[in-house]
């Protein structure tokens, strides 16, 4: 399945994928910052977002990503039209 690959994620490694609902949940890691990200986006409406953790917590926030954007509360949004990215 082809996604729309947005700017920020342009270089990113999709790690792991899982749908819940209808959230698909993506854990990414961005080697040229060394940055992981988890990201979400509701396959119905396209809203979503990304948050930043850390490597450590990496898997924990996959898992959980509405516990880390709450708690972080800093995530970038997404707009409706905008998609979540794929690598491969």
């Amino acid at each position: 399945m082809k996604r729309k690959v947005t700017e920020q994620s342009a270089a990113g490694r999709e790690l792991a994928q899982r749908v819940s609902g209808s959230d698909e949940v993506l854990l990414v890691w961005h080697p040229e910052v060394d940055r992981v990200e988890v990201s979400v986006r509701d396959v119905a409406t396209g809203a979503g977002f990304h948050v930043d953790v850390a490597p450590d917590k990496a898997i924990d926030a996959f898992y959980h990503p509405y516990a880390y954007a709450a708690a972080r509360g800093d995530v970038d949004l997404l707009d409706r039209d905008e998609a979540t990215i794929v690598n491969g």
